[in-house]
């Protein structure tokens, strides 16, 4: 009896100690999972911002979404991205009297074509044709569009959308999930989507399942997150817009 009581203590010991890892793993672990969900979901965030962005110069140019990446990335690296640069702006009186911007750029467009086509003139540039609209044309001065301009053009449109952020070979990060091996992220889009008016109002969603950027983790904790989210009747991960109702584009974080 004296010789098996060594044994038990240390039998208790070990189990105390078993114990004490487990309860320990039991806090940490949860800890662990969720600090570094919060730190992957910013990254993914950031990404699902940029393909938003690009979404949405897509439908801006051609009227509608594409659920298909390799489109989207051809349009951002071939497409020009056009801009109006602005100088000047109507007065309240212009704008009481029934002058519109639209109206306002008609008679500055139809200025420089007439200006353009007389072959007695020769302008260097831009600014001198300006110049001599302004001075000179009986519709522009009547109007009161001197230092009245509205110029379109073309920039590049990966620096206009993202400022020098990506070029054409990183650009293709944006439709992959980060932490997920290469996923690209789930597209979709509605359209044909008509508002209860009849309108025609085009939606694109895009989702980033919780299995794909933390399926690395703890596999009990990533079943519990997607058990929580299913009974709140929230997706179970990161997502932009919504093909079903019109929301502004937002992301399930905002």
């Amino acid at each position: 009896m004296k010789a098996t009581r060594p044994i038990l203590i240390c039998v208790l010991i070990a189990a105390a100690v078993i114990m004490a890892i487990f309860c320990v793993k039991s806090v940490t672990t949860p800890i662990k999972f969720e600090n570094t969900r919060a730190e992957r979901e910013v990254v993914v965030i950031k990404h699902l911002v940029d393909l938003r962005t690009a979404e949405v110069e897509f439908h801006h140019q051609k009227g509608r979404f594409t659920a298909d990446a390799d489109s989207l990335l051809m349009f951002l690296k071939t497409a020009p991205k056009k801009e109006v640069l602005k100088e000047g702006s109507l007065t309240d009186k212009q704008l009481e009297a029934g002058l519109t911007e639209h109206k306002a750029v008609k008679i500055l467009n139809e200025a420089k074509k007439k200006a353009l086509k007389n072959k007695k003139l020769n302008f260097e540039d831009n600014d001198a044709l300006y110049a001599y609209i302004w001075e000179n044309d009986a519709d522009v001065k009547k109007n009161g569009l001197q230092g009245f301009r509205r110029d379109t053009i073309e920039l590049n449109m990966l620096e206009s959308l993202y400022k020098g952020e990506y070029d054409e070979n990183s650009i293709n990060a944006i439709v992959e999930i980060p932490f997920s091996q290469g996923l690209r992220f789930e597209m979709e889009v509605n359209n044909d989507y008509k508002t209860s008016q009849g309108i025609r109002v085009p939606l694109f969603e895009a989702r980033a399942p919780f299995e794909s950027y933390l399926s690395d983790l703890d596999k009990q904790e990533l079943v519990n997150l997607i058990d929580r989210e299913n009974k709140l009747e929230h997706y179970p991960g990161l997502k932009v817009g919504d093909v079903y109702s019109p929301n502004n584009n937002a992301g399930n974080w905002e």
